[in-house]
């Protein structure tokens, strides 16, 4: 009979290698197939007492599973064996894929936790061994976050190549480079007596120290457009009370999530969802109407928050109405589109006449409602289409890229006679750019990457 576990001291920190961790990797509730992943030093052992024999390595085996402690068989499912290092975690793992019922995931799970050093993982906990164990790179791991996370085709291919490693090449590429200038540098300081050794060698060097540059300035400006991708496009419907904008954000995430009344002032605060156009993700944010005079200090908030909004905001869209007088002119910014309202209010305007106000909608007929979509996916694309050439997608990766710009241009302006400062600068863009991909220097940064993940993962 296997010896209980100390539930007291299981979830200790620190003891990461020493346990076998264990979680259900596929979704919570009923489903086809649930798959229970373990890794860790005991896993060989259990999953000899679960199956009775171990199958052979990556292979997909027919067992029965079977409570060790009462010998009950719980279920019939396939059994994976996949030891070091040749495994998602590099150390022994083990997957059981079970008929996927709550009462059997629960029965298996249970009794993986009766055995002493064995204990259920925490979130991310199987990437964050995998990372520690060389598997992954620190970009690696962001990216199987992002690509947990993505929502969108583009959010998706963004994820994939940081997660694949793509990313990761031209980051390593950078830090070769690096040591092969410092290196050229210290050969330099070796024969700085000759005369114009020192001066010839810090001219070479200079120059690929601005090429280096170039490449890394590069990334960080693309990483603007990722970091959006990675976040959402905020688009934010701006305009005077009564104008539609709830209206029409309601018709475009086919809710009814914001409040619609004749009663001008209604919004009050401002209001989010999250939205898929053709392949760009976008946060579409319902504001508050903007007028001179707020009726109460509660408009008046709301007011202040959505000039707040549209300042942030990375496209706006201003809304204005023919029943809304002076609603046509936009407030204190320039809107990237202008969409007339309630078009069908006024059937006698025809579109031509209304054309230089911008695209004319109904949210009660549906009228103009596609073309507007299409004119606003069509910005979105312009702007936001490309990221397959992204190497910077994180803020903790585009603060060590500029870190690493800001010393390669102290390099630059060291004297061609102070060889030592400039190998001291080239160092210090060395130790940022490891940053990037976990090399060194990461500990602070670790509890809110894996904090990202799920349990299982």
């Amino acid at each position: 009979m296997p010896e209980k576990a100390d539930h007291a001291v299981r979830f200790e920190v620190g003891m990461t290698a020493t346990y076998t961790i264990y979680a259900l990797s596929s979704g919570a509730g009923r489903s086809g197939v649930a798959v229970i992943r373990i890794s860790g030093p005991s896993v060989a052992t259990l999953l000899g007492e679960f199956t009775g024999t171990l199958p052979a390595p990556r292979d997909f085996a027919l067992r029965s599973i079977r409570d060790p402690s009462s010998g009950e068989v719980l279920d019939k499912g396939i059994a994976v064996w996949l030891p070091a290092p040749r495994s998602f975690t590099g150390e022994d793992c083990a997957e059981l894929h079970l008929h996927g019922s709550p009462a059997v995931v629960s029965a298996v799970l249970d009794a993986l936790g009766t055995f002493a050093g064995v204990r259920p993982a925490e979130a991310g906990e199987f990437t964050r061994r995998a990372f520690l164990n060389g598997k992954m790179d620190l970009v690696e791991v962001e990216g199987l976050a992002d690509l947990l996370e993505a929502r969108t085709a583009n959010q998706r291919r963004q994820a994939f190549r940081q997660m694949s490693g793509l990313a990761s090449g031209i980051i390593e590429a950078w830090r070769r480079q690096l040591l092969l200038i410092r290196a050229d540098i210290e050969a330099a300081v070796d024969f700085a007596d000759e005369p114009g050794v020192a001066e010839e060698a810090a001219a070479g060097i200079d120059a690929r120290i601005s090429l280096l540059l170039a490449e890394i300035s590069a990334a960080v400006e693309a990483s603007a457009v990722a970091e959006v991708v990675r976040d959402g496009v905020r688009v934010v419907l701006a305009g005077r009370p009564n104008t539609g904008k709830s209206s029409l954000l309601n018709a475009m995430a086919r809710r009814d999530a914001a409040i619609v009344s004749d009663v001008p002032g209604t919004t009050r605060d401002s209001i989010e969802v999250s939205l898929d156009i053709h392949g760009v993700p976008v946060v579409l944010t319902d504001t508050a109407g903007l007028r001179t005079e707020a009726s109460d200090a509660v408009e008046e908030e709301g007011i202040r928050r959505s000039l707040q909004r549209i300042s942030e905001a990375d496209i706006v869209i201003w809304i204005w109405s023919p029943d809304v007088e002076g609603s046509a002119d936009p407030i204190d910014h320039v809107p990237d589109i202008i969409v007339r309202c309630k078009s069908d209010l006024s059937s006698g305007l025809s579109r031509n006449e209304c054309s230089d106000t911008g695209l004319s909608i109904s949210t009660r007929t549906g009228e103009g409602i596609p073309l507007f979509i299409e004119h606003l996916s069509a910005l979105l694309r312009r702007r936001y289409g490309v990221v397959e050439s992204s190497v910077l997608v994180s803020a903790r990766q585009v603060s060590a890229a500029r870190s690493s710009i800001r010393f390669l241009n102290d390099a630059l302006k060291t004297p061609s006679g102070h060889l030592e400062l400039k190998a001291e600068e080239i160092q210090r863009v060395s130790d940022e750019i490891s940053r990037l991909t976990g090399r060194i220097g990461v500990e602070e940064w670790l509890g809110t990457i894996f904090s990202r993940f799920c349990i299982g993962k």
